[in-house]
């Protein structure tokens, strides 16, 4: 009997996860334990473990693709199983249940299975339909179609591209055959579940298959409503005959239309050619590949065709890590009642201090490493501030985990360095680099991250003088550390050069009062200022 593969939750944070590779084929015998794909969560990339034995018979999502959590990526089973059902059989329910609720009386649901009795199973011809792509996608926009009715296809073909509410997807074909029928032109909705196309043999009479999909949706008298339904599907194939020589449509700097063929607009974005500086010679001036291949730019000046001030944008869908940064700080910020402490710290003897550790130490020293170690003898002190909010109560860490945000390409991670309280400064400095390095080669794994009773942000490296950071649910504080700067300071009315480092404490008023915050900022202060006390 075929089973599924769902995505699991492979992080406390994980909401979905996007395949990264795939590391087995359908066709391919596999068995509990069998590394099947690496998996791209959140925070790092992680290998997926098979927990069924059979034969792969179907992959439902592709590389670079995301699932949610709990989402169908694939099936496993016996060579030429019908697992049909597991795909189709979700969606089913709810109708019956839409239909139920209208009419009470609802024994007519059982003219539901007489669509399927209307011999679907001898039409050789199958409903493409809309997957949901993400954990909140309700419906899909075909933002372009790559093949058009009559093309043969393959299961596997790229299809067209479906703009989600999270990215624009790739959306891949799963029936083998010549395409008949398609529903939706570009720049139209479809609902999760709703036809797409339909693929079949050529010639097939394929309105029976719309007419099933549209009896749903009409009222409860169900039969005459299956003649007033298919009218409108029907009509969908006129709208792209109407509006096809508009999908390549731009506005010009004037606000009229620019024509050009989808081609055409491609090829020009990759040379760089502005579509205002061309004369279509196709039909109605509409611009042709051609056209662009034999653009030659005038001598410019005055007589140039340059068109300037034009407005340009890119949009990024956003990376799996964007997505969970997004959700937990809005929590957080939302959620908190945050205030803010800033101090400032004379860090001259801390300066004197790294320089004689670096010349006897193994390792080298850095200004965060040294306030790494502060901070962790001060949170033994402060336990308060080593807490986490727990809604119906608060939870007092009485050990020290310190989280260190790192910056990487796609956002922020923070590791965590275990225990921070009862290591040396050279162990801090060690372990830092090694998760410092391993995060921005995407090597954490859940014990890396997972953890921290208190977060430490520091942008002095980038010039930064004060900032504040957001907390890091569920800690009660975090601190963010600005950068060194040399300045002027006044001791028994003397002027005299210093070195002065702003600490910015950011406290959730649930747990830390002010007065608590304080008291922990000035521990802190009395640690960098005289680092000696640090290793006493």
């Amino acid at each position: 009997m075929a089973e599924v593969i769902r995505m699991p939750k492979m992080s406390d944070t994980m909401v979905e996860g996007v395949i990264a590779n795939w590391l087995k084929k359908e066709g391919d015998v596999i068995k509990s334990g069998d590394i099947i794909a690496e998996v791209e969560t959140d925070k790092a990339t992680m290998e997926l473990e098979n927990y069924e034995d059979g034969t792969l018979l179907y992959i439902g999502v592709k590389v670079g693709e995301a699932v949610p959590v709990d989402g169908i990526i694939a099936i496993v089973g016996t060579p030429g199983e019908d697992y049909s059902s597991l795909l189709a059989g979700a969606p089913a329910a709810p109708v019956a249940a839409v239909e139920a609720s209208p009419a009470p009386e609802a024994a007519p649901i059982a003219t539901a299975p007489a669509a399927p009795v209307v011999d679907l199973s001898s039409i050789p011809a199958k409903a493409v339909r809309m997957p949901k792509m993400s954990d909140t996608m309700v419906e899909g926009v075909i933002a372009k179609w790559l093949k058009q009715v009559g093309d043969v296809v393959k299961s596997g073909d790229i299809i067209a591209e479906v703009e989600t509410d999270k990215a624009t997807m790739e959306l891949e074909n799963y029936e083998d055959g010549t395409i008949l029928y398609i529903g939706a032109k570009e720049g139209e909705g479809v609902i999760v579940d709703g036809i797409i196309m339909i693929v079949g043999e050529p010639g097939t009479d394929f309105q029976p298959i719309l007419q099933q999909a549209a009896t749903p949706a009409a009222p409860a008298p169900a039969a005459p409503v299956a003649v007033a339904a298919p009218a409108p599907v029907k009509e969908a194939p006129k709208a792209p005959e109407a509006k096809a020589t508009t999908s390549g449509i731009q506005t010009d700097s004037k606000g009229g239309i620019i024509k050009a063929s989808p081609l055409a607009k491609a090829l020009a974005k990759e040379k760089n050619i502005n579509l205002n500086w061309l004369q279509g010679t196709g039909d109605g001036g509409r611009i042709t590949k051609s056209d662009v291949e034999n653009y030659k730019p005038n001598a410019g000046g005055a007589t140039g065709n340059f068109i300037s001030g034009e407005e340009s944008f890119e949009d990024i869908p956003n990376s799996q890590m964007r997505k969970t940064i997004a959700r937990r700080l809005s929590e957080s910020k939302f959620s908190a009642p945050e205030f803010y402490l800033t101090m400032e710290i004379n860090m001259d003897k801390a300066m004197e201090a790294r320089v004689s550790m670096n010349e006897v130490l193994p390792v080298k020293i850095s200004f965060n490493d040294m306030v790494i170690k502060a901070v962790a003898l001060s949170l033994v002190k402060h336990p308060k501030v080593n807490s986490y909010w727990m809604e119906d109560r608060i939870r007092v860490n009485k050990h020290v985990h310190i989280g260190m945000a790192v910056a990487v390409e796609d956002g922020l991670l923070v590791p965590v360095i275990r225990f921070a309280s009862e290591k040396s400064i050279a162990q801090i400095s060690a372990e830092a680099k090694e998760l410092g390095g391993k995060a921005k080669n995407k090597q954490l794994q859940p014990k890396d991250w997972e953890g921290n009773t208190f977060t430490v942000s520091n942008l002095g490296m980038f010039g930064i003088d004060q900032f504040t950071s957001i907390i890091n649910s569920p800690e009660s504080c975090i601190l963010a550390v600005g950068g060194i700067k040399e300045t002027v300071g006044v001791k028994n009315g003397q002027f005299y050069a210093t070195n002065i480092m702003k600490l910015t404490l950011t406290c959730d008023h649930r747990v830390v009062d002010g007065a608590t915050g304080a008291a922990f900022l000035l521990t802190l202060k009395q640690y960098l200022e005289d680092p000696i006390k640090m290793f006493i």
